[in-house]
């Protein structure tokens, strides 16, 4: 009897291998965490461990009760021959994990192939087979949630309910109790064993899927946590070094680095010699990255990195978007592609959306910020004490020289005054709506200079019809002539054209002033340049507004040479414009 207790566990050994390797596939975790499986999911569970249980059947020893000698299975027994097997673990699991109709369908599969093999207990351990399906079946509610005492109480209880029906089935009756004398007690400890095991692996599984779950939230939180505080202020070179400081200690890659479409914004841990902040892209898998926007994972030949001694050997680079549109990468680097497992590409795809949503919604804020400080600049410039005085002052001094002068400039006064009060309320405006307001605005201007400014208009008469955000044009003028020609004496010239020039219009505000520096051209309109004049917040404004409204090509862009003057420009697709 022993040694049948020891040869029963051996073979419960193999079942328990094949029963780990199981634990793997896709539609067994789905029956650890589904209470109701689809008819689908219960046919192929049926199966499976049908099947499951005909292995068990087989990795059991025939046992002759005539000679009292056990021999391996063979594919048909003798009448005298029957089976001490682990057949029911099987069916016993069918029933904890997929229900009673799962348990019985199992049952069902593996009792029919035990009466296949013959023997005098082939009818009374099919029959045994299928009731311990049902009788698992109706614990199938405790099922995932069983203590390895209890399971092991079911397993053997499973068994000892066979034992039972061999005793009251099987004919002769002597034959039937001489074989539950020699086998039932072994079978009943080993079985009962095996089901205990089989659970045990199977709370490993649901353990080890938990602990890696919130191993995993726990990081994302930590990572969302720290680089929100960042990203909130737009994806630049100082956000990008953060973000990739955190990545790099959290999840230890060879190297971390983010782009946009042009440059590396930051580049940390390996090759970072030639991976340099503010250089243009060094890989064409981070070129086609942006060109697909789709997550890609490649070796060293498929990096493509321009420096020929690079010591990435493989990277996976995931798109960072905005409204749909791809605006940069984020990457892992590591020192072999065997580091890339599954789990660091789903790591991976889920931070480029965290960051892309936190992105998306620091833009989001950002856009409302800019919206409320539009709103305030258009409420202050209809009082501007500034402006208005020294328009007063210039309309007084001319009311007994010139007392027409006077009334015209009252007139372009106004309607510069009413234009602003318009614009805290409209969306859009037509292109000719802003070039008026924009000349009203310097018949009051040309008023203070006398004679040292000259205006010149260059308009293309078709596209007046455009819109664009209101108070956009008048703040580049204002700046022309606050900056770029204050302290001329004589020959100062602003040029304004509106320009059709196919898919495209292009509005640009040109003067002959002091022109900018290298530092500052590189800089206006991306953020605030206060000054003693003013808060710097009208050109930046402005650009900010038109990126929102027609995309990012629409942008404001400057050159300018200094002492010779500047230009301020934006290009403007047609479809959006004239919509």
């Amino acid at each position: 009897m022993l040694s049948l207790l020891v040869t029963m566990l051996e073979r419960i050994g193999i079942i328990i291998a094949v029963a780990f390797i199981l634990t793997r596939f896709r539609f067994f975790r789905g029956m650890l965490h589904h209470d109701q499986l689809t008819w689908k999911q219960k046919c192929f569970a049926m199966l499976f461990f049908g099947f499951f249980g005909i292995i068990g059947t087989y990795f059991g020893v025939a046992f002759d009760t005539d000679k009292l000698y056990f021999n391996s299975v063979n594919w048909e027994l003798a009448s005298d021959e029957a089976i001490a097997n682990s057949r029911v673990i099987g069916i016993v699991i069918a029933g904890l994990l997929g229900g009673m109709k799962v348990g019985l369908g199992a049952g069902i599969i593996a009792g029919f192939h035990r009466v296949t093999l013959g023997g005098f207990t082939a009818v009374s351990c099919s029959t045994a087979t299928i009731i311990s399906g049902l009788l698992a079946g109706a614990l199938h509610r405790s099922g995932k949630d069983l203590t390895l005492i209890r399971a092991f109480a079911i397993g053997a209880l499973a068994e000892t309910m066979q034992m039972g029906m061999i005793l009251i089935i099987s004919k002769p009756f002597e034959k039937a109790l001489a074989l539950v004398e020699m086998i039932g007690l072994p079978m009943i400890i080993a079985n009962g064993i095996g089901t205990a095991l089989f659970m045990l692996i199977i709370r490993s599984v649901v353990s080890e899927e938990e602990k890696a779950s919130a191993i995993q939230a726990q990081k994302t939180l930590r990572i969302a946590d720290q680089t929100l505080r960042y990203l909130k202020q737009g994806m630049t070179e100082k956000s990008a070094q953060a973000v990739c400081d955190i990545l790099y200690k959290e999840i230890h890659p060879a190297a971390v680095a983010i782009t946009d479409r042009t440059y590396i914004l930051a580049h940390v841990g390996v090759a970072s010699d030639h991976h340099k902040t503010g250089q243009p892209l060094q890989t064409h898998l981070t070129e086609q990255v942006i060109a697909d926007g789709e997550l890609i994972i490649a070796e060293k030949h498929a990096i493509h990195c321009k420096h020929s001694d690079c010591p990435l050997y493989a990277g996976i680079v995931a798109p960072l978007k905005q409204s749909g549109k791809t605006i940069g990468t984020l990457k892992l680097y590591y020192q072999s592609e065997k580091e890339i497992t599954h789990v660091t590409k789903q790591l991976l795809s889920g931070l480029s959306s965290l960051l892309s949503n936190q992105l998306e919604i620091a833009e989001a804020e950002h856009a409302l910020n800019l919206a409320k400080e539009a709103e305030i600049k258009a409420l202050q410039a209809q009082i501007s004490p500034h402006f208005l005085f020294n328009s007063l002052n210039v309309i007084i001094s001319l009311v007994r020289v010139n007392p027409d002068e006077a009334r015209h400039l009252l007139t372009s006064l106004a309607k510069f005054l009413r234009q602003n009060l318009d614009g805290t309320t409209a969306q859009l405006v037509s292109l000719e709506q802003e070039l008026l307001h924009v000349k009203a605005y310097l018949e009051i201007e040309k008023a203070r200079f006398v004679d040292k400014l000259q205006i010149v208009y260059d308009i293309d008469e078709n596209v007046l019809h455009g819109k664009i955000p209101p108070l956009t044009l008048q703040p580049l003028v204002e700046n022309a002539i606050k900056h770029g020609i204050k302290n001329m004496l004589e020959n100062s010239l602003v040029t304004i054209r509106f320009k059709d020039e196919g898919n495209y219009i292009v509005l640009s505000v040109t003067d002959n002033g002091v022109g900018m520096s290298e530092d500052v051209l590189q800089v206006v309109g991306k953020k605030q340049l206060p000054s003693a004049s003013g808060t710097g917040m009208g050109i930046y404004n402005v650009n900010r507004r038109m990126e929102m409204t027609f995309g990012r090509e629409a942008g404001l862009r400057f050159t300018s040479i200094p002492g010779e003057g500047t230009t301020v420009a934006c290009k403007l697709p047609k479809k959006k414009v004239n919509r």
